[in-house]
């Protein structure tokens, strides 16, 4: 098990309208491609225009796979180039558990 931490620094202020947009139009279809969604967060102390999303994955291969099926709908490109104009930077660390981790 692997788990994908994709954090996005939005445009100060726009927060909320990106967070809107998402629910509105990507994340059924992100959940739908990607399969166990762990959690969306919002950062509240700190940098506080930083939104971040975990996604679980069996391996590698299995990210890799279900991300190449979701790039490929035309309904994931359509709503990523809407959502493109509130996106600062984009960060993606991939995480494994440690034996001992209660998420293994």
């Amino acid at each position: 098990m692997i788990l994908d931490e994709r954090t996005y620094a939005i445009h100060p202020a726009h927060v909320k309208d990106y967070l809107d947009l998402y629910v509105a139009e990507g994340m059924e279809l992100q959940v739908s491609h990607l399969g166990h969604l762990v959690g969306w967060f919002t950062t509240d102390i700190g940098t506080v225009n930083e939104v971040v999303h975990i996604w679980r994955y069996e391996d590698l291969a299995d990210r890799e796979r279900r991300r190449q099926a979701m790039e490929q709908d035309p309904r994931w490109q359509a709503f990523r180039a809407r959502a493109a104009g509130y996106v600062q930077t984009m960060r993606s660390r991939i995480l494994r558990p440690t034996a001992f981790s209660p998420m293994r």
